[in-house]
This record gives structure tokens, sequence and C-alpha cells, in this order.
């Protein structure tokens, strides 16, 4: 948020806001948490930060293709979104790594996905999963429906160039795929954690 604002401010854009409401996680929609874990990492419960398969599957495509492909866990964006900056560097990769360690030594599973769902942005100014609601829904996130929470976490690779209010095609078919992963999970999966 600091990093959106800063920014904005150089750039003498000084009508950006910022719209934030922190929520614990219990009063999050268990569909909005199940989306995100179904969306971004389905190992959440059970690693310890990191998805080292993901890790050589991206490295790998990587090499291959312009395009390049993440393997960052809920964890690790958690520690990138919280403490560090957004951008693509060895230097910032390399102080997550101990970041993510750390937090999860200390933070349950569920205060990872709690602080992750609070910070992330979900649009222009948009920052945590009670604004985005809020915003987008006109209900709290306590109330997403599993459709909702679906469209709300397939544009979180990128909310500024995804939009939850102007859905792609490309975005609708992410939040059908979520979709299908969260019925494949179950919302038992969230007992894992």
């Amino acid at each position: 948020m600091a990093q959106q604002k800063i920014g904005h401010l150089l750039q003498l854009d000084f009508s950006y806001s910022i719209k934030y409401d922190w929520v614990s996680l219990d009063e999050i929609s268990p569909n909005m948490q199940l989306a995100v874990i179904a969306a971004e990492d389905q190992k959440f419960p059970n690693h310890w930060g990191f998805d080292f398969e993901a890790i050589q599957k991206a490295f790998k495509f990587n090499e291959k293709s312009r395009r390049t492909r993440g393997a960052s866990t809920i964890s690790q964006q958690t520690a990138k979104n919280l403490v560090l900056w957004h951008g693509q560097s060895w230097f910032r990769k390399g102080l997550e790594v101990p970041t993510t360690v750390l937090m999860e030594i200390f933070w349950s599973k569920e205060r990872i996905l709690e602080v992750y769902l609070n910070i992330a942005e979900f649009g222009h100014g948009i920052f945590g999963v009670e604004a985005a609601s809020r915003y987008y829904f006109k209900k709290s996130a306590k109330n997403l429906t599993q459709s909702e929470a679906a469209l709300l976490a397939a544009v979180l690779p990128n909310p500024i160039i995804y939009k939850v209010n102007k859905p792609s095609v490309l975005v609708r078919k992410k939040q059908s795929w979520i979709m299908g992963q969260m019925n494949g999970l179950g919302l038992d999966y969230l007992k894992e954690m």
C-alpha cells in the first residue's frame, strides 16, 4: 500500500486513494479462503513456505519461454507484500526467503492466510478482501459466494490489468477453473491448516 501511494505521489497523482479495511480470518468467507488456495497455492496447508516442485517447473518453463512463470506460495507473497517491494530482482527474492522462513516458523497457516487476504491488492487502490468485497459486491467478505470469491482470486496475479468489475474472457476462464479446483478440494481442505 505504501509503495503504491508513494509511487502515485512521486508521479504527482494526488487523487490516488486507498480503500482498506482489516478483518479477522473468521470474518472472511471460507469460499474466499479456499479460492486463493485453489488459485495460488494448493499445497499451502502442507509446505513450509516454498513449493520446490512448482519452483522447478517454473524454472524449466522460463528457460524455454519469453513469458515468465512464477512459483511463489501464499507465504512468499505475504512476505513480499508485507515487508518487501514489488518487482523481480534476485536481491528482493533473496530477502524474501528468510522473511518467508521466519513467517512460517512464528505464524500459523491461518495467520499467514489472514494477513495475505488483508493486504493483497484487488484493484486500483483496493487492498484487502473486505474492501474489495464491499467495493465490488456491496457486502462483507464474510458473505462472499463461491463465484464472487473465485472472481476476486482470478485477478490476484495482476489486479491492475485484470479487472473484477470488467472481467475479460481470460479472467472468466480463470474464475471457472478456480471454482472447479475449489469443488475438487472441498471446504474441508481448510481444516488441514
